[in-house]
């Protein structure tokens, strides 16, 4: 049992990365209902909190069936970062996140992000800041270090550790390398193995296929895994890599009725979450993802972002149900 504080998780859990315009109830919905142990928001800026951004704030719903569930911050003002601790603990997730891996340009020149990584001082301060705000368990995910010259994980690891970060999640690359090449997984069985870290360490990084987790599992030591790109447009990836663990075996792959279920569950979610225009339109962009495979869907594509009423959108899928059934994916 791997523990946060006084959330309690399975053995070796498999958690679902926090992901900008991914991460939402929906989804997180859905990789819940195949098998994700823990889930975090999208990452929230703290400045947006505070200036009661409404986007920010819809990012603070969350929902009992999620449960345990983080929410996640990312900013480089000392101040900005306690005060939004401060709102994000008001609507009781289970623990608090602070994103220090982040890699885009736009996150970064604003000092927060993967930027912080080049100022361990700074990082430091700002999960202080965080940690004196809030009474939940504050966890961390961050980089290997911002380019190869300058990893600086180790350094990372034990600091965070002595002001009392419960729990350290690593993408196992640097910010340089964004989410290109390879990542190293190496630098976290270090941290791991280091006699003065206790707190759970979760490995993040390339794990797409039920092989590859358990490879990672056995060959980098660490608490659990947290799987984000893999996930968009497959959440049962969580439910493959569990019975594969059990077993050795592969569960059937998804067939044709099982992605049109969870495109229609994701988009019935979607609009009621986000209200029935919005939750259209914002799913457009996950379609693609859910049919990945399927020769000469371009037509059914084309039909799905561009129809605006849910009856429609069911009928299409039902379409698409009907005339790719027994449809076996390569």
């Amino acid at each position: 049992m791997v523990k946060i504080g006084n959330i309690e998780l399975p053995e070796f859990p498999l958690l679902l990365a926090p992901m900008e315009d991914v991460s939402d109830p929906p989804f997180r919905r859905l990789c819940k209902t195949h098998g994700a142990d823990m889930m975090y928001s999208e990452f929230i800026s703290s400045e947006g909190l505070i200036r009661d951004a409404i986007k920010s704030r819809m990012k603070l719903d969350i929902f009992d069936y999620e449960r345990p569930v983080g929410i996640q911050i990312f900013g480089g003002d000392e101040e900005a970062m306690a005060l939004s601790s401060k709102i994000v603990s008001t609507v009781k997730p289970d623990l608090v996140d602070i994103n220090f891996g982040c890699p885009v340009k736009k996150v970064v020149c604003k000092g927060a992000g993967a930027g912080v990584l080049k100022d361990v001082d700074l990082m430091v301060r700002l999960t202080k800041a965080v940690i004196r705000s809030t009474d939940l368990p504050v966890t961390v995910k961050t980089r290997l270090g911002w380019d190869d010259n300058s990893i600086n994980i180790d350094e990372v690891a034990e600091r965070l550790q002595d002001i009392g970060v419960q729990a350290l999640t690593i993408h196992a690359r640097t910010r340089a390398q964004m989410y290109k090449g390879h990542a190293d997984w190496s630098h976290i069985a270090r941290v791991k193995n280091n006699p003065r870290i206790t707190m759970p360490i979760f490995g993040n990084g390339d794990i797409d296929s039920p092989e590859k987790a358990l490879k990672y599992k056995n060959e980098y030591g660490i608490d659990g895994i947290m799987i984000g790109r893999a996930a968009i447009g497959y959440p049962w990836i969580f439910d493959e890599i569990k019975h594969y663990f059990k077993t050795g075996e592969h569960l059937p792959a998804p067939t044709v009725a099982d992605r049109v279920e969870a495109a229609r569950n994701h988009l019935v979610w979607s609009m009621e979450w986000k209200g029935e225009r919005l939750g259209i339109v914002e799913m457009r962009r996950h379609y693609t993802n859910y049919f990945k495979g399927i020769h000469s869907f371009k037509e059914y594509k084309q039909k799905l972002v561009t129809t605006d009423e849910p009856e429609n959108l069911f009928a299409i899928m039902k379409e698409i149900e009907q005339v790719y059934a027994g449809y076996e994916f390569v």
